[in-house]
């Protein structure tokens, strides 16, 4: 997998570095926010020295081939406000499962729709797969509305699938077949 690409990775208002322990300060104010991981499958984040270990594991499982993993950072402050993810690769149906998290000063900025299609166009271009998907917490609005904009598409829904805060969530399950535009080579 070519993770130094997906570090790499640039739109407009955002773009991708490798995860570092050097963040973790940043890192932190999003991963021990009640609100932000609510509904996010990360555990909270009591102290700095957790996210540290957190992000320790990230990277050892990138080592490993099993996910990628990037810091979203805004391009006009440097501050890194997010995390983007591909993960739970199947290789031979050829998708994979993509998540994000971001600071919530950040949210409804855009910042998320823009590394959603960092992601797709990645997956296709440089991974070469034919679909991804995502699954989201169905009280996360924000974070479907995000799938929606970047022509995911509903595929279904596991009633009651998430038990969080002593109350059972269905999980909204999305997904995008990935092809090039018309007129582009692969």
């Amino acid at each position: 997998m070519n993770t130094s690409l997906f570090h790499s990775l640039e739109g407009e208002n955002i773009c991708f570095k490798s995860l570092s322990t050097n963040d973790a300060k940043d890192i932190h104010n999003y991963a021990s926010d009640e609100e932000v991981s609510r509904f996010i499958g990360w555990n909270l984040m009591n102290t700095l020295k957790e996210t540290r270990e957190h992000i320790e594991t990230m990277i050892q499982r990138e080592s490993a081939g099993t996910h990628l993993y990037a810091s979203i950072v805004l391009k006009s402050t440097q501050a890194v406000i997010g995390t983007a993810m591909i993960f739970n690769f199947n290789q031979k149906a050829n998708h994979a499962e993509i998540g994000y998290i971001f600071n919530k000063e950040y949210w409804g900025k855009g910042y998320g729709t823009e590394s959603v299609t960092l992601m797709s166009d990645f997956a296709l271009t440089s991974l070469n797969l034919h679909k991804l998907h995502a699954s989201v917490v169905d009280a996360n609005i924000g974070s479907a509305h995000i799938l929606k904009k970047n022509g995911y598409e509903l595929e279904g829904r596991l009633k009651d699938h998430y038990f969080i805060e002593d109350k059972y969530y269905d999980a909204l399950l999305f997904g995008k077949i990935l092809e090039p535009e018309k007129g582009d080579c692969l």
